[in-house]
């Protein structure tokens, strides 16, 4: 994945009904590494990995680019979702889009099921479409994953392909540019 841009960053933080989105600080690495080192939240993103690996690869200020924001709840890291453009030349299996921003997110497990993803996800959409009017977003996930497939629906995001990879199928769709009222 590469960055977004030229996109002014960091925003300043933004704030939906329960939750704030933001730029990454320090005291944010401990939840990141809980995030990857979680077997629940791995079971569809290539597995947990070990925390002394994790201890070793966060950086002490963890995800600090554009793209990058934490999901704040009560004051506490409770997500990130995360927008990068996708590799120029993409696997054989998804040709379509290269270059074009895709959504990303992770949540750890106590915050599944609220609605945390629909408000943090649709915030940062609503940001990208104010930054980089005309611009789809795509989002690939396992078809496995059925809560993100619920996700990807309320978001808009509609099916383009379904393919093969890392030993599971896999679900790749499209969000066209939503404009904005107001």
């Amino acid at each position: 994945m590469t960055g977004l841009g030229p996109v002014p960053w960091p925003p300043a933080p933004m704030k939906t009904e329960r939750l704030v989105l933001r730029e990454g600080e320090a005291r944010d690495r401990p939840t990141c590494i809980e995030l990857f080192a979680s077997p629940e939240v791995g079971t569809y993103v290539g597995g947990a990995r070990p925390c002394d690996q994790l201890e070793r690869e966060v950086p002490e200020v963890p995800g600090r680019r554009p793209g990058f924001f934490v999901v704040e709840l009560d004051g506490s890291m409770i997500g990130m979702v995360t927008l990068d453009r996708r590799e120029a030349e993409p696997p054989e299996q998804v040709r379509s889009h290269a270059g074009a921003a895709e959504l990303g997110y992770l949540f750890l497990p106590q915050a599944w099921g609220q609605g945390y993803g629909t408000e943090a996800c649709s915030a940062v959409l609503d940001w990208f479409t104010d930054t980089l009017p005309g611009e789809p977003v795509v989002l690939t996930t396992r078809t496995a994953n059925v809560g993100s497939l619920r996700l990807a629906a309320k978001l808009g995001f509609t099916e383009v392909q379904r393919y093969e990879e890392y030993g599971a199928e896999q679900w790749f769709g499209v969000r066209s540019p939503v404009p904005r009222s107001g």
